[in-house]
C-alpha cells in the first residue's frame, strides 16, 4: 500500500469521525443549547452564593467575567442573603460611596448585611432566564408552534429597546439625576394615582423595575419562538443529509 493511499484513507477517517460528531450534535443540539444556556444563567447567580461561602476569588472571577456584558449597577441588581432584594441608590451610595459615578458604582458587590449582588442586571437575568424558560418550553411541546413572523419579533423586542434606550438618554444627565429617575412625565399621565415608590428609582415593583422584567421577558419569548423552529429545521436537513452520506459510506466500506 503506498503512502498516497494511507493518507487518503486517514482523511478519509476524519472527514467521517468529523460527519459523526456532526450527527451527534445536530440529533442533539437541543440539549446542548438547554445545557449551556442553563450555564450561562446559572453563573451570575453562583457570584453571590460564592461570596456568601468565602470564595471571594472564584465570585470576583464570575464579576469579571460578565462585567464585560453588563453594566452591573448594583441599584438596578439583585441581591441575595440580605436584607432586601434589591437596594435604591441612596442606600448602595451610603454603604459604599456617595458618588454618581457608575464606573465606581458597579464595583459594589454587597456586604455582610446587605447581601450580594447576582453578577447580572434585573434585566439580563429577566433575558436570559427567560430564554432559557421558554427554550425549556419549546423542548417539552410535542407540538411546537410555526415560527414567529419577523414583524412578531420586532414586536417583542421593541419594549426592551425602547426601555434600554431611555435608561441611556436618561443616565446621560446623571446617575439618579435622569427623566427615569422620576418618571414625572409617567405621574402626570397617571394623575399621581399611584404611590411615588412606584414613580422614583429603580427597586423592585418600581415602574423601570417591572419595564425591564417584562422586557426581558418578552426578548426570551421573541428569541425562542422566532429562532427555535428554525434551528430545528436546519439541523433536522443537517442530519438527514449526513445520515445519507454516512450511510453510503458504511456501504462502501
Amino acid at each position: 500500500m503506498s503512502e498516497g493511499t494511507v493518507v487518503t484513507g486517514r482523511t478519509r477517517e476524519l472527514v467521517i469521525w468529523l460527519d459523526r460528531l456532526i450527527l451527534a450534535f445536530g440529533r442533539h443540539w437541543l440539549l446542548v443549547v438547554i445545557i449551556l444556556l442553563g450555564v450561562w444563567v446559572g453563573l451570575p447567580l453562583l457570584a453571590p452564593v460564592f461570596m456568601q461561602l468565602g470564595w471571594n476569588q472564584a465570585a470576583n472571577l464570575i464579576y469579571t467575567l460578565y462585567a464585560t456584558q453588563c453594566h452591573q449597577l448594583p441599584q438596578r441588581s439583585f441581591f441575595l442573603f440580605g436584607q432586601q432584594p434589591m437596594y435604591s441608590l441612596g442606600e448602595i451610595q451610603a454603604a459604599w460611596e456617595n458618588t454618581n459615578d457608575p464606573l465606581i458604582l458597579r464595583q459594589f458587590v454587597g456586604n455582610e448585611v446587605m447581601g450580594w449582588k447576582v453578577a447580572w442586571s434585573d434585566r439580563m437575568v429577566a433575558m436570559y432566564t427567560s430564554l432559557l424558560v421558554f427554550g425549556l418550553v419549546w423542548a417539552w411541546r410535542s407540538r411546537r408552534p410555526k415560527p414567529l413572523p419577523w414583524w412578531g419579533l420586532v414586536l417583542l423586542l421593541v419594549p426592551m429597546a425602547a426601555d434600554g434606550g431611555a435608561h441611556m438618554v436618561s443616565d446621560l444627565a446623571g446617575i439618579g439625576q435622569g427623566f427615569r429617575d422620576s418618571n414625572g412625565w409617567l405621574a402626570a399621565l397617571t394623575g399621581y394615582s399611584l404611590p411615588s415608590t412606584f414613580y422614583a428609582g429603580d427597586n423592585l415593583g418600581s415602574f423601570n423595575s417591572w419595564m425591564r422584567l417584562v422586557s426581558g421577558l418578552l426578548f426570551g419569548l421573541g428569541v425562542v419562538w422566532f429562532g427555535f423552529p428554525y434551528l430545528a429545521a436546519g439541523f433536522d436537513s443537517i442530519r438527514q443529509e449526513l445520515e445519507r452520506k454516512l450511510g453510503r459510506a458504511s456501504e462502501i466500506r
